[in-house]
């Protein structure tokens, strides 16, 4: 039940007019509050605080409504019946009203690459990009997943390059090499993981094994048969370790891992669209699109559809992607979620998406996120100095958890600590803007108490210990139990929030805030379990009937939530 739009509605109808409803930071004061008689007071020409008056008795005629009051110069102020409160949030914990616009959907994100460790600037993109798929889908909006895989051009060739200078006598360098041969050779994804930077810095230094990976990078995208061989080789060991990190992040799985090499295969079709518009120009030796505007101020780089070397490029492929969607999912949304730094990129392909009829500017959106910095202020490295690795990054959270839990004397398993790990290094990056940057100090967001990951699954388990310890045989119907303390009522109003907070999210795209949500629901909950004793001796079975019913309500709802952020609760903490 989305409780916000609910009284908002009913409150417009018996006014006749809209009023903009706000929440009130002390509850005690009321459930909900509004300006309206001195917004309106002008218009009407009336005194504010005797407009209030009038608002507020013909609000008071809504059966909902237990009580109205004026504060200040004409502030109304709205208390909510306990009952109505108690009655929906049994009745709607949890639970999200479906969108009557249901859309199709493409989510760009991970974007991992063949032949190389993930690292920390796939943290973000992955973590914020598998929240959004699933706000999204619990929304009712039908979702693709694409990781844009970097699997084309010269870090392939690289990479083969450096394994012939490694094993030269295999015979996938041969120009008559027979695709069904089977050929004796393994990578291990340690092994693999070394080719790439190895090559690149062999290159740097070495004309020749440049100019070589350059020649096998063309006979590659050519189709030849024994560089395409080896390539799906090292391909799968990739996608392995792909698929071993997706689940280690607990991120739902991709529904597409089609990359550049996917999207190469429309170069020609997306070249005759353009050509047939006239839209590709010479410029230096390259073939360029022209997406400046005249109403630009700032900037704006012609976009590259062929290099000066008559290379394709990575413009090239994003077009083709594009393309490519729109023939796959014909999405009414497409939405990247990338570093902010390639803004400028994604700008140029949304323009000349639209110029060429491919796909509409109006269906695209850039999310762009901030950098993750060490406490040092600088991106975060590990201690050898390197560009963390997102492993680097949860082996470091699952430390700092190891010393916390051993320092207070509990013995917890492998299992407990991943799942108290990752919620730390999930949890922290989706309380901030996505568009910020954030510090990343693996002791502080792995404390138990505060704003962080550990802390909301300690909140879970808590619930969840006291319904276990009651057996489940005082979840009874209260009769007329429905006088509410006002912790039991801060509790469940919040409860009643969860709808309007998850559709607010998806519209602003902000993940962070069904993240910080999270955390108030938790601070609600705890506050409710200390103030509100539940299976004390000295509690009547009716009171305590009343008080579990708000437990399960409020776990529901914890539970919906911490899903949402793709979070598991361990049996124990």
């Amino acid at each position: 039940m989305n409780l916000y739009k609910y009284v908002s509605d009913a409150i417009n109808e018996k006014l006749g007019f809209s009023v903009n409803l706000e929440t009130p930071r002390n509850r005690a004061f009321g459930d909900f509050s509004t300006n309206a008689a001195m917004a309106l007071a002008k218009t009407m020409k009336k005194n504010p605080r005797e407009l209030a008056v009038e608002i507020a008795n013909k609000l008071s005629e809504l059966d909902f409504i237990a009580e109205t009051s004026i504060a200040g110069p004409g502030f109304i102020n709205i208390k909510l019946h306990d009952d109505f409160i108690l009655n929906n949030a049994k009745n709607h914990a949890g639970t999200i009203t479906q969108t009557p616009s249901p859309m199709i959907i493409d989510l760009d994100y991970g974007a991992y690459n063949v032949a190389k460790s993930l690292h920390i600037g796939h943290l973000r993109t992955s973590i914020v990009g598998d929240t959004l798929n699933r706000i999204a889908r619990k929304i009712g909006h039908k979702t693709f997943s694409w990781n844009h895989m970097g699997d084309w051009g010269k870090p392939m060739a690289l990479v083969i390059a450096w394994i012939e200078r490694l094993h030269p006598e295999l015979p996938y360098f041969q120009e008559n090499f027979d695709p069904t041969q089977s050929v004796d050779y393994t990578i291990s994804p340690s092994e693999l993981n070394t080719y790439y930077p190895s090559a690149s810095a062999f290159a740097k230094e070495n004309p020749e094994f440049q100019a070589h990976a350059q020649d096998i990078k063309a006979k590659f995208q050519k189709g030849h048969q024994g560089y395409f061989a080896l390539y799906e080789k090292f391909l799968n060991v990739s996608l392995q370790s792909m698929s071993d990190t997706v689940n280690r992040l607990n991120i739902l799985p991709f529904d597409y891992n089609w990359g550049e090499r996917n999207a190469a295969k429309y170069i020609d079709t997306v070249d005759k669209i353009l050509r047939d518009q006239n839209m590709v120009y010479e410029n230096d030796g390259a073939q360029i699109i022209n997406v400046k505007k005249d109403t630009d101020n700032a900037p704006m780089p012609p976009y590259m559809w062929v290099d000066s070397r008559g290379a394709d490029t990575y413009d090239t492929t994003d077009l083709c992607a594009v393309y490519c969607r729109k023939q796959t999912d014909n999405p009414d949304l497409l939405i990247y979620i990338t570093d902010s730094r390639q803004s400028l990129h994604f700008e140029q392909l949304f323009r000349a998406s639209d110029m060429s009829g491919i796909m509409p500017y109006n269906k695209f959106e850039h999310i762009g996120y901030g950098t993750i910095n060490g406490t040092d202020g600088k991106p975060f490295k590990t201690r050898s100095g390197n560009a963390a690795g997102l492993d680097d990054i949860l082996d470091a959270a699952e430390s700092a958890v190891r010393n916390r839990v051993f320092e207070s004397g509990k013995n917890l398993d492998n299992q407990t600590i991943s799942q108290i790990a990752l919620a730390a290094v999930k949890f922290n990056d989706l309380l901030h803007d996505v568009r910020s940057d954030y510090v990343f100090d693996p002791s502080a967001v792995t404390s138990f108490e505060g704003r962080t990951g550990p802390y909301v699954l300690y909140t879970a388990v808590r619930l969840n210990s006291v319904l276990r310890r009651a057996g489940g045989n005082n979840l009874q119907e209260q009769g007329d139990h429905t006088k509410l303390t006002q912790d039991e009522r801060n509790l469940l109003i919040e409860i009643l929030d969860f709808d309007h907070t998850v559709q607010s999210a998806f519209e602003n795209r902000a993940t962070d805030m069904v993240a910080n949500y999270t955390y108030d629901l938790c601070q609600l909950i705890n506050t409710f379990y200390h103030n509100c004793p539940i299976l004390r001796d000295d509690i009547d079975n009716e009171t305590r009937g009343h008080r579990l019913t708000i437990t399960k309500i409020a776990l529901d709802t914890l539970c919906v939530a911490l899903d949402m952020i793709g979070l598991t609760i361990p049996s124990e903490m």
